[in-house]
């Protein structure tokens, strides 16, 4: 239990794809790491604490192969999640070459919560009136230190720093709910 395999392998509890617009196209529990009698979470309780998690953590791809990862903040908007970081900073650098990337977050605890794994392709946001909704997104979740400005398709902080804002559309996501019941969940976007 706990532990996430690295292969596609099929599993037998499949339950149908939810009719909301950028939901999973399917949601299957894996009985080889789940308690018996297990149930698959919804995308709605993942939904949930996507909007809820204050920090992620994210895992990009050094220019050399090497790993890199790093704690942000983070919103769930337009059925993506997205973050923003100088253009400088390594993680922008490694975006640069490598656009895959996995998004973890959760409640870091062993006997309760969910925490979850997002796989997919960061793509750049600089549509000016998505960026707009992003900036009240972050102040209204984060409070009054993360107010941006919206100039050049980046967010502009007061003290003159400009962000990039990256979006992160999962192609796949795992949940792992902790205590009892033990259970891992997959949900499939593609």
């Amino acid at each position: 239990m706990g532990t996430h395999p690295d292969t596609d392998a099929d599993t037998n509890s499949t339950a149908a794809a939810p009719t909301g617009h950028g939901g999973p196209v399917s949601t299957t529990l894996d009985p080889r790491y789940s308690t018996p009698g297990a149930e698959a979470v919804p995308w709605s309780a993942a939904e949930d604490l996507l909007h809820r998690s204050e920090v992620f953590w994210l895992s990009t791809v050094r220019p050399d192969g090497r790993p890199h990862v790093t704690p942000l903040l983070a919103v769930w908007q337009y059925d993506a999640l997205h973050f923003a970081t100088g253009a400088e900073e390594r993680k922008a650098r490694n975006l640069a070459q490598n656009q895959q990337v996995i998004l973890t977050t959760g409640s870091n605890t062993l006997s309760t919560g969910l925490d979850l794994v997002l796989e997919g392709e960061v793509s750049l946001v600089g549509d000016s009136d998505r960026l707009t909704s992003l900036a009240t997104a972050w102040s209204t979740k984060y409070g009054p230190d993360w107010t941006f400005e919206v100039a050049d398709g980046t967010f502009q902080h007061s003290d003159g720093a400009g962000a990039l804002v990256f979006a992160v559309r999962p192609h796949r996501a795992f949940g792992f709910t902790m205590g009892n019941p033990f259970s891992q969940t997959r949900w499939d976007f593609t």
